[in-house]
């Protein structure tokens, strides 16, 4: 017994150096992808209009010499740091960003990473949370730049973003029967043209809003594709 407990004891420090020297390796790779990744992605949030962001990787290694401290992802802690505001510092990205900030940093990230994942289609909801004007054609350049090698599914607001889709579906909610049922139409030209003027102006539509509507369909940029 004491023999086999010496076998297995060697062979334990054996394996533990192994373990030690890949958990060294992955920490030594993170440092420099997390450089590079925070610097990639602090310009494609400037091209969605967000210059003040500040995005940042935080890699906390634990004490190498304690095998306790290995876990299945390594030694690293690796968390996502971010904030919105100018003077405002870096904080944990799950615990200060709204659900319109991460759905672009999410965007952002997927625009960087979408040539080497192996998911196919992309859901953004309510993307355009916060967001208008100059920002929200950003917005949509960037979900264009992501629908040429990937399936996007878009839920928005805006009308300036569901102008560039390929296809436009306008959900719908109605009472039957005393229960409420969704209804989803997928809108040909003209439909779209007047649900656009009903996103710009509600139910009072003018003229000058159907116009004005009528040009956002006509005059999108059209796919470019690489």
């Amino acid at each position: 017994m004491e023999k086999e407990i010496a076998r297995l004891e060697k062979e334990v420090a054996e394996k533990s150096r192994v373990v030690s020297a890949a958990a060294g390796k992955l920490s030594a790779q993170r440092k420099k992808i997390a450089k590079r990744l925070s610097d990639a992605m602090q310009k494609e949030l400037a091209d969605l209009s967000f210059p003040q962001a500040v995005f940042e990787v935080s890699i906390v290694a634990k004490d190498g010499a304690d095998m306790n401290n290995l876990q299945a992802t390594g030694l690293d802690e690796v968390e996502f740091l971010f904030s919105a505001n100018t003077g405002e510092p870096v904080k944990p990205l799950a615990r200060v960003a709204s659900g319109g900030e991460l759905s672009r940093l999410m965007l952002a990230m997927k625009c960087l990473l979408a040539r080497r994942d192996q998911v196919e289609t992309v859901i953004f909801d309510e993307v355009d949370a916060g967001i208008g004007g100059k920002a929200a054609e950003a917005v949509a350049r960037k979900i264009q730049e992501l629908s040429s090698h990937h399936q996007v599914l878009c839920i928005t607001h805006l009308p300036q973003i569901a102008a560039w889709a390929d296809e436009h579906f306008m959900v719908a909610k109605q009472v039957v029967d005393r229960r409420t049922v969704s209804n989803i139409t997928r809108l040909q030209v003209e439909e779209r043209v007047m649900e656009l003027a009903r996103m710009l102006a509600g139910e009072n539509l003018t003229d000058q809003t159907i116009a004005y509507a009528r040009e956002l369909v006509e005059f999108r940029p059209s796919r470019q594709v690489s």
